[in-house]
Formats: C-alpha cells, sequence, structure tokens
C-alpha cells in the first residue's frame, strides 16, 4: 500500500509496531520506544471500548494511527505558539515516526483529481450539476477514493474549492 516497499500492507501492521517496539527497545531507542508503546496502548484501548473487545480490522488501526498523528501535530503547533520549542520538536519527531506506519500522503494535484473524479460520479448519479447542498455526497465519495491518504481536512477543502463554495 505505501511507496517503495517501506510500508506493511495493513493486515501487518500491529505486528510490525510490536516487533519495531522490540527493535527500539533492544536499540536503547528511548524515544521511538516510547512513540511505539502510546501507539500500540491507543490500538489496544480502540480494541476494548464498546460492548466487547475485539480485535481491530486493517482500517480501523490505520484510523488510530492516523488520529494520533494528528494529536502529535496539534500539540505541536500548541507548544510551539506557547514558545515551548522543545517540546514542539518532540511531539514533532513522534509524529514522523507514527507516519512511517502509514500510507503515503497525496498531493494537492493528485487529490484534486480524486475530488474531480467523485464530483463527476456524483454529479452523474444526481443527474445535473451540483451545488454546495451536495457536498455530503461529494465528500462520501472522495473519502471512498481518498482512502485514508489524506486528512479529513484537506478533502473537505479540496471538494469545497471544485464546489464553488
Amino acid at each position: 500500500m505505501g511507496v517503495g516497499g517501506n510500508v506493511p500492507t495493513m493486515a501487518e501492521l500491529k505486528d510490525k509496531l510490536k516487533s519495531d517496539m522490540i527493535v527500539a527497545l533492544k536499540a536503547k531507542d528511548t524515544a521511538r520506544l516510547g512513540t511505539l508503546r502510546m501507539v500500540l496502548a491507543a490500538v489496544s484501548t480502540e480494541e476494548v471500548a464498546g460492548k466487547e473487545a475485539r480485535e481491530l480490522t486493517d482500517e480501523e488501526v490505520q484510523r488510530v494511527l492516523t488520529r494520533e498523528t494528528k494529536k502529535r501535530k496539534e500539540a505541536a503547533e500548541a507548544f510551539e505558539s506557547a514558545g515551548r520549542a522543545d517540546q514542539a520538536a518532540a511531539e514533532r519527531a513522534e509524529a514522523e515516526v507514527i507516519a512511517e506506519y502509514l500510507p503515503a500522503q497525496l498531493s494537492d494535484d493528485e487529490l484534486a483529481d480524486l475530488v474531480s473524479q467523485a464530483v463527476t460520479e456524483v454529479s452523474a448519479q444526481v443527474g445535473g450539476d451540483l451545488s454546495p447542498k451536495q457536498m455530503g455526497l461529494v465528500m462520501k465519495a472522495a473519502n471512498a477514493k481518498v482512502a485514508g491518504r489524506a486528512e479529513g481536512g484537506r478533502v473537505a477543502t479540496a471538494v469545497k474549492a471544485r464546489l464553488g463554495n
């Protein structure tokens, strides 16, 4: 799924996180070890959330990783604005470690192409030109095409631009 073969398929992702945590432990890479432990804890928490414990699907593990990356980026921005450059750098480093386990992000051009395809498909289904009122339909189609390779905010911005909001 990833570029260059360095990102494991999602079915292997949880095992890859665990084995990389052991490697980081043996290498005494405390920063990487701490990040992987936090991510695995988030995955475990998600597995026991709800009425009964269950194994997460591939897509759910990817969503947890995406959510954790977003948290780190937001924390880094907050620390940066508070003048805590050291903490901001630590949060960004954690986000980079987590991002290694996610599929490559789409470029703006690739995202615009996928959004255009989604608009064309929804327009054909609706039978005419689209207005901003159909943004939900276009978002649903676009998110299916994007499949976790772009943050929701980026997709929404691209859809709004395409629909003329």
